[in-house]
């Protein structure tokens, strides 16, 4: 398998005099057409945009993209008066303020989930990982879950909302949680089951396509890809490229397992889960569960036995600069860490909005 890449990045729009969000009315996006064609897209609401990759065949590829994609958005908000910022939360702009996009299907989503979908005001990064076909696909799915919150917790950087320091160090999924169809999936014993509660949902009202499935992974239901979606759009370049290049050496190793009879023990959704909130609590500072060991372990601890249980095909997929660099981020902090940081020193949201701008930016030159 070739364990291609697509990265998907979602970012703040924000007015520079002010650090609120910003409604772009479509200048970012539709100058962004003219450059990257589908690569960059409207959200649901104005002050976010999102750009995506197109197939990487390695992470040196994708981290040259996502750092090109960065620096085409930033350069036309900068055009614009605005710019752009990463973190899965604004710290301060209120979702009662900002102006939905118009657009059926957001229009359709709004009708549908009310005030749930108008204050999902959250920034997130999502992570395309290429499989051989959706029967590996769902195999991957149910033994990777369990490192779900390890990921996470690296990937941890929302720690306010509308102004308040909420204690925990991803909020954003405390947000996305009110949305239906979302966390960690359940087990599925095969494609056909699978298949079967995808067109139920279809068939009773519920979905009208399997794009409506936002779970913290899936299986795409239009491309042959396990998709990550359960991180906070990190800060920095390296560290969205380091997160990429874990979910794809996990992938790998656990293909690998596979081939070779060997399989990973599967947990209960309702395990993960506490690993899970966990995560989005304490971030890189609390304990995670070893359900193996039944017992409490430093999550600094956990990801570096991660780090090792991958580290057979590092090498093989060429990310040992990339992976390597999960080390740093242990010792500087999650975005979440530092974002905190910040506000201890200043006592300014505003200025931890200046620093979510200079490190969005930095390195793009």
């Amino acid at each position: 398998m070739e364990y291609t890449l697509g990265i998907e990045e979602e970012f703040m729009v924000i007015d520079p005099n002010t650090r609120e969000l910003r409604s772009h009315m479509q200048q970012i996006v539709e100058g962004g057409k003219v450059l990257l064609k589908e690569q960059v897209k409207a959200e649901m609401h104005q002050a976010v945009v999102e750009v995506g990759t197109n197939i990487c065949r390695n992470i040196q590829e994708a981290r040259k993209e996502v750092k090109y994609l960065r620096k085409v958005i930033a350069e036309l908000a900068e055009k614009s008066g605005l710019q752009i910022g990463a973190a899965g939360t604004h710290p301060f702009s209120l979702w009662s303020e900002q102006a939905i996009t118009e657009h059926p299907r957001y229009e359709e989503i709004v009708n549908e989930l009310q005030d749930t979908a108008r204050g999902n005001l959250i920034f997130g990064l999502h992570v395309h990982v290429g499989i051989e076909d959706r029967h590996v696909g769902l195999h991957l799915m149910n033994s990777v879950s369990y490192f779900l919150p390890h990921i996470f917790a690296l990937s941890t950087n929302s720690p306010f909302w509308e102004g308040r320091n909420t204690g925990f160090k991803s909020f954003r999924t405390k947000v996305f949680d009110k949305f239906p169809r979302t966390g960690i999936p359940e087990f599925y014993s095969s494609v056909g089951e699978y298949d079967d509660y995808i067109n139920l949902l279809i068939k009773t009202g519920c979905i009208d396509n399997a794009k409506k499935i936002w779970w913290d992974i899936r299986l795409h239901p239009f491309f042959n890809t396990i998709e990550f979606r359960i991180c906070d759009v990190p800060m920095l370049v390296d560290e969205t490229i380091a997160l990429a290049a874990v979910m794809q050496a996990l992938i790998a190793k656990l293909y690998k397992l596979m081939n070779q009879n060997l399989n990973f023990r599967l947990y209960r959704k309702a395990l993960i889960n506490e690993n899970k909130w966990r995560a989005a609590r304490y971030g890189l500072d609390g304990k995670l569960i070893d359900f193996g060991k039944q017992e409490e372990v430093n999550t600094k601890e956990l990801i570096h036995e991660l780090l090792l249980f991958i580290d057979d095909v590092v090498d093989e997929l060429g990310s040992r600069q990339e992976i390597n660099y999960i080390y740093r981020m242990l010792e500087n902090g999650t975005g979440a860490d530092r974002q905190l940081r910040v506000y201890e020193e200043t006592g300014d949201l505003k200025k931890v909005v200046d620093y979510i701008v200079q490190q969005t930016n930095q390195g793009l030159d």
